[in-house]
């Protein structure tokens, strides 16, 4: 592995030379020693090639030429056009569904080895030019024999290698980074390589997309605001994937959306809704939202659904970080920071000696100028910058687990920028989190919650058995009197009590939690009656 990562490191040095990225680098605003540092790489006194190339350009080939890791990051790029030049968005914007195909032939055996059947034998026609062309997989349309028109995707040959290289150094940075710098360890950037190495391993299996894309399809199954096309299990394999084909409008296609007369303003407001939909009613969203993935369906215009492909990558919450960003967005949209800076304590995001008023100020001054402006007057990537900035002076620490979810989050915010810039982010968003709030505490939703706890009862009465019983067993050889062994074993049977009534009480910090710790009382008088029965 050291070997291939050398290699590798050689590899990315080569292409940034080819397409001299360092220029792009010196362009920047650096301080003077790193600019004095130009004069010191040897290959910028060697006579140069001149290429006839954008610096957008440059940078698209490089990422390309580079594979799949840095094309992914060129993706989530190209979604962020308030960060970036216009002419470099537009070149990074072809790294959505128009990265170069790899051969046909190699895609049609690649195909015919994993259905274990020849192309003919499938479908009645397999179109043997590509419709789309990514980072990882490219797509061929095809019909199957019952006259339904699909789109098959199979995987590129030969990924493995080169991501396990790229991951290697990225692990190396992360590393060194921990070990020398505090402020790196607050970001744990190897808690977040290990996230993104599981997510593009995963991304590799398309049994695990198909899944993906059945369970999402399962959650919007009537909706009126987004559609997931069908999955044919029949023909799914961990390189080869078979689902619907869908016709509609790529969603950064603005004049063809203008044209069908699309309802611009309720389009962009269905994508904030879409995106706190999939995070809070089903923890369950797609996180991999960039345009190329997106699409807006041709019927109804003046009501439109968006389209959704590509489900490679999902993210989840567990109810507690649901819990814990529902409660600091609801404090948020109502501009309670002191209520903001209390849940970042609570949570031990934070440490618990912070000053709970300087924190609060600090929030404030972030957040406060954001509000009541439209997308088009927002720079996210300055209000990051400056939550990054107030996170190092509190010492907050970074949680791995959210990164998906703030990719997604820069990624709706990207798009609902390009579709509707007056969209009032906040306006739209804050209805929403207040029913889904109101809803958690619904008769149905507690009743349910209470069936989920009494069918605990039997499990949990089986494990208090079996912890008193092993609490009263002798552990110490030497004779005692008996007075003391019978104190000790009531005292040992009180102790698997408390214990059971502890585990009732963290049981009922989920969403019953408000109602208070009565759960707890009652796993408490169960241990006492198997005390008794004993």
């Amino acid at each position: 592995m050291k070997l291939l990562a050398v290699r590798r490191l050689l590899r990315i040095q080569r292409v940034v030379i080819r397409y001299r990225l360092d220029d792009l680098l010196f362009e920047l605003p650096l301080p003077w020693f790193l600019l004095a540092l130009r004069f010191a790489l040897p290959w910028r006194w060697l006579p140069r090639k001149t290429l006839a190339l954008s610096r957008g350009e440059r940078l698209r080939l490089a990422l390309q030429d580079l594979g799949p890791i840095f094309i992914k990051f060129g993706q989530i790029l190209s979604t962020r056009r308030d960060l970036l030049p216009e002419d470099i968005a537009d070149e990074l914007m072809l790294l959505q569904d128009r990265v170069p195909p790899f051969d046909s032939q190699t895609a049609v055996a690649l195909i015919e080895a994993q259905l274990g059947k020849k192309v003919g034998e499938v479908f009645n026609r397999f179109d043997i030019e590509p419709l789309a062309s990514a980072s990882v997989a490219q797509v061929h349309a095809a019909q199957l024999k019952n006259g339904e028109e699909v789109v098959v995707k199979v995987i590129r040959p030969g990924l493995k290698p080169v991501i396990a290289q790229d991951l290697a150094w990225l692990f190396l940075l992360a590393r060194a980074a921990e070990r020398v710098s505090a402020d790196a360890r607050l970001l744990h950037p190897v808690d977040v390589v290990s996230d993104y190495e599981k997510t593009i391993y995963d991304e590799l299996d398309l049994l695990r997309e198909a899944a993906n894309a059945s369970q999402l399809r399962r959650n919007f199954e009537g909706s009126d605001m987004m559609y997931v096309p069908q999955v044919h299990w029949d023909w799914c394999r961990p390189k080869v994937l078979v689902m619907e084909r869908i016709y509609g409008i790529q969603v950064t296609d603005l004049a063809t959306l203008a044209d069908q007369r699309t309802d611009m303003k309720l389009l962009a407001e269905r994508g904030v809704e879409i995106f706190f939909t999939q995070v809070f009613r089903d923890s369950f969203f797609h996180a991999d939202m960039h345009p190329g993935n997106i699409f807006v369906s041709t019927v109804n215009p003046w009501s439109p659904k968006y389209i959704a492909i590509d489900c490679g990558i999902v993210g989840s919450l567990t109810p507690e970080d649901q819990d814990y960003l529902a409660r600091n967005l609801f404090a948020f949209f109502k501009r309670d920071y002191r209520r903001v800076a209390q849940l970042h304590i609570d949570s031990g995001w934070v440490p618990a000696h912070t000053k709970l008023n300087e924190f609060e100020a600090a929030i404030r001054t972030v957040c406060e100028p954001i509000f009541e402006k439209p997308l088009k007057d927002i720079s996210f990537g300055q209000v990051l910058m400056r939550l990054f900035q107030t996170a190092r002076r509190f010492n907050m620490e970074v949680q791995p687990q959210l990164v998906l979810l703030q990719k997604t989050l820069l990624n709706i915010e990207g798009l609902g920028r390009q579709l509707y810039p007056e969209l009032d982010l906040w306006s739209t968003a804050q209805p929403f989190l207040e029913r889904w709030m109101r809803e958690r505490v619904s008769p149905k939703i507690l009743l349910g919650n209470l069936h989920g706890q009494i069918e605990q009862l039997p499990h949990l009465a089986h494990m208090t058995r079996d912890l008193l019983e092993r609490l009263a067993q002798p552990h110490v050889v030497t004779p005692e009197p008996h007075g003391n062994r019978r104190k000790d074993d009531w005292l040992l049977r009180l102790l698997g009590c408390a214990h059971l009534g502890g585990g009732a009480v963290l049981a009922a910090s989920g969403p019953l939690h408000e109602l208070g710790h009565w759960p707890a009382g009652i796993m408490v008088v169960v241990g006492l009656y198997l005390i008794v029965r004993r």
